[in-house]
C-alpha cells in the first residue's frame, strides 16, 4: 500500500487541477450576498390566481427573497394550470388511484425595457391512493398540492437564476 502512496498523491493533484480548469463556478458563489441572490432578491413576483397559486407564490417569494428585498427589476408572471384525474377504476367503477398535476407557464420581464427575458414551464404531478377514509384522501390531496407548489417553484427558481446569471 505504502508503494502506491505517491502514485495516488499525484493522480488526486492532478484531478484537482483538472476539475478546477473545467469552468464550472457555483450559482451562488457568494451566498446571500452573491450576485445571483441580490438580482434574485430583485424579482417581483405578480399575484397567482386560486389556492395553488397562493401556495406557489409563498414558495416563490420565499426562495427569490433569500438575500432579502431590493428594488423590483424584473417582474415574475406565473399562470397556473391544475388537474386532479382518476386514474385507478375498479370492476364497480369506483376510483381506487388519482393523478394530481400542477403546471406553471412563467415568464420574467424587464421592468426597465418591458422586454421578456425567460419564457418557460415547469409542470409536476403526484399519484394519489383513495382510500376509504374520506378525510385521508383529502388529506392527501393536500399535501400532494403544497409539495407539487414547492417543486413547482423550485424549478422556476433555478431556471429564473440561471437567466439571471447568464445576463450579468
Amino acid at each position: 500500500m505504502s508503494r502506491n502512496r505517491p502514485f495516488r498523491l499525484v493522480a488526486l493533484a492532478s484531478s484537482l487541477a483538472l476539475l478546477s480548469a473545467c469552468g464550472l463556478k457555483p450559482m451562488y458563489a457568494g451566498g446571500s450576498s452573491g450576485a445571483v441572490a441580490r438580482q434574485a432578491a430583485a424579482v417581483d413576483v405578480s399575484p397567482i390566481e386560486g389556492k395553488s397559486g397562493f401556495l406557489v407564490h409563498n414558495a416563490l417569494t420565499d426562495r427569490l427573497g433569500a438575500a432579502g428585498k431590493a428594488t423590483p427589476r424584473y417582474r415574475l408572471d406565473v399562470r397556473l394550470d391544475e388537474r386532479l384525474q382518476g386514474t385507478g377504476l375498479l370492476s364497480n367503477n369506483s376510483i381506487t388511484r388519482e393523478r394530481r398535476t400542477l403546471r406553471a407557464r412563467y415568464q420574467l420581464v424587464d421592468l426597465a425595457s418591458g422586454t421578456i427575458v425567460l419564457d418557460a414551464t415547469a409542470d409536476a404531478d403526484a399519484g394519489i391512493d383513495i382510500v376509504s377514509s374520506e378525510y385521508a384522501v383529502i388529506a392527501a390531496e393536500q399535501t400532494a398540492l403544497e409539495n407539487l407548489s414547492k417543486d413547482i417553484a423550485d424549478q422556476i427558481v433555478t431556471r429564473v437564476s440561471t437567466r439571471l446569471r447568464q445576463m450579468k
